[in-house]
């Protein structure tokens, strides 16, 4: 992005000189990385915080009519997805006016700005450039949209609703990423507010458009309301998201046969030996089997030096982007997670250098936010809630996350209590991971496709990647499972409370946070709430 971080004058001089560190001095800090694991790089893992209602959920079974109810498919709900095909009634017209938008964010943030500029597009009746997706300045991911969607797929199915072009024509070839970042253009719009309206887009937008031919729209994270817009408009939009982006061939392929391993696992063999393209049609040969997704959103801080000579490049290119960059769970929630004074010391170092003290709920304490569902479920506790509601260790369980803070050790629990659960390293072979290997945005890609193909999907956490899923999941009638965060806090903090009364509530405080269509509110975005927008009446 092209936006000016400005910290308050007092202590501004001596963060950008800390922060600039390790662009001069590399060796010193990828030296004290390896020093002071305690504070730059991950900690021992706590040991279980809830022993004795992890004893029992080992201990408990599942009877086969809780087993039954747990994996039947959602019931029609009254609603169904709408008819998108016609979701606008002008053909999209040529236009010598071009729209650029720069996208910053993960995956999922990136994917509703996508969703948001197609829509601008139309309202302007503007030729769209396929959006630039910013570089990941803590993964170093540099995926351009053509490596994560299928672009050809993308401009086909939108064909009859905007004019889209993937490179400016060479009267424009000056627009680039690099020309907005060296000086104040005329062309570039950066004052777009929040959610703002389509009036402000024709009021601000439009006399640039044709005055000087282009618009580049930066930042364009959520910069487009979701109340008050015309029908097609919001039509458009869940065309954009449910229809027209779909992943590249090799994200695809690899996501099938994952989905083919977990169902059929007696055919698939050792998972992770056979190649992609020989994976056979086992349908038929053995029944379907069922299996869940957990997005375990407990994410592991970046390794001490990427993360600091990533900061150190950030301000040098004068695009400083910490507020979406490195917001990780663990670091920023305020919350204890059981690691003791090691853990606590390296959360309060990474959020008082980054953060400046100004932490999410800082002024609560670990209980008052547990009971208030604002910690992230760890890999235990979302383990216990799996088991309380019927899973176990029969169940098939795919685990879609980036690294998860605490390795090994800290989903040791979640092993204990699923033996069957797999990832992409475990069920998936190398030589088949080489073309996402290290690449944030394809290997979130590949946890998408999983999640949408699966008998269940389950976030521990609410984020991005929740909602994305939530909605696209709702706008398919598939099972979703929402923890109730408040109710679990509070559960946990009862260190008394036995299996019984713990999975009792647990039943009843999620009957219906599975899927249960939910209307939009007023200023909720659709792409988690998607009826009534993008679902009409059955």
């Amino acid at each position: 992005m092209f936006f000016y971080y400005q910290p308050r004058r007092g202590g501004a001089l001596a963060g950008l000189f800390l922060l600039l560190l390790p662009v001069f001095l590399p060796t010193l800090f990828s030296l004290l990385g390896h020093a002071s694991p305690s504070v730059f790089s991950e900690w021992n893992a706590p040991k279980p915080r809830h022993s004795r209602l992890l004893k029992s959920a080992l201990q408990a079974e599942s009877s086969n009519v809780e087993q039954s109810d747990l994996w039947t498919p959602l019931v029609n709900q009254g609603w169904k997805a709408c008819d998108l095909s016609a979701s606008t009634h002008s053909v999209a017209q040529e236009t010598t006016v071009y729209i650029q938008v720069f996208l910053d964010g993960g995956l999922n943030q990136q994917r509703m700005g996508i969703c948001d500029a197609v829509a601008v597009a139309k309202i302007l009746n503007a030729t769209l450039v396929i959006p630039h997706l910013e570089v990941n300045p803590v993964w170093r991911d540099s995926s351009s949209f053509m490596d994560i969607f299928d672009v050809d797929h993308f401009i086909n199915v939108l064909k009859d609703d905007i004019s889209m072009v993937k490179e400016l024509p060479d009267d424009f070839s000056w627009s680039t990423r690099e020309y907005y970042a060296t000086a104040i253009r005329a062309t570039r719009i950066k004052t777009a507010p929040v959610h703002a309206s389509a009036k402000w887009y024709l009021e601000n937008v439009l006399p640039v458009l044709e005055s000087y031919g282009i618009a580049a729209i930066s930042p364009f994270s959520h910069r487009l309301a979701f109340d008050n817009m015309p029908v097609d408009i919001q039509r458009l939009r869940c065309k954009v998201n449910f229809q027209a982006l779909v992943f590249v061939p090799h994200v695809r392929a690899l996501g099938e046969a994952i989905v083919s391993r977990l169902r059929y696992p007696q055919q698939s063999g050792a998972f992770g030996t056979e190649n992609i393209q020989e994976v056979t049609d086992v349908k038929g040969k053995q029944e379907a089997g069922k299996f869940a997704v957990l997005h375990l959103r407990f994410d592991n801080c970046p390794d001490s030096f990427a993360f600091w000579s990533g900061i150190g490049s950030l301000l040098l290119n004068r695009a400083f982007m910490v507020d979406n960059a490195i917001r990780d769970m663990a670091a920023h929630s305020a919350c204890d997670f059981g690691g003791g004074k090691a853990e606590k010391l390296a959360l309060a170092k990474y959020r008082q250098v980054i953060w400046q003290g100004r932490v999410l709920n800082s002024q609560f304490t670990d209980g008052e936010l547990r009971s208030q569902g604002r910690c992230p479920l760890t890999p235990e506790e979302i383990g216990l809630l799996l088991a309380a509601l019927g899973f176990d260790n029969s169940t098939r369980l795919y685990l879609a996350s980036h690294k998860v803070y605490g390795g090994a050790a800290r989903i040791s629990t979640l092993r204990e209590l699923f033996p069957l659960m797999e990832d992409k390293k475990s069920i998936a072979s190398s030589d088949e991971r080489a073309q996402i290997k290290g690449k944030a945005s394809l290997l979130a890609a590949v946890d998408y496709y999983v999640s949408m193909h699966s008998d269940i999907f389950i976030s521990a956490s609410p984020g991005n990647m929740h909602n994305a899923l939530v909605g696209h999941r709702t706008y398919e009638n598939l099972k979703t499972i929402r923890p109730n965060m408040a109710l679990l806090g509070q559960l946990f903090l009862n260190k008394s409370i036995g299996w019984s009364e713990f999975q009792e509530a647990v039943v009843e405080g999620h009957k219906n946070r599975q899927g249960q269509i939910r209307l939009r509110r007023p200023e909720q975005s659709l792409y988690t709430y998607p009826a009534p927008d993008c679902m009409c009446s059955a």
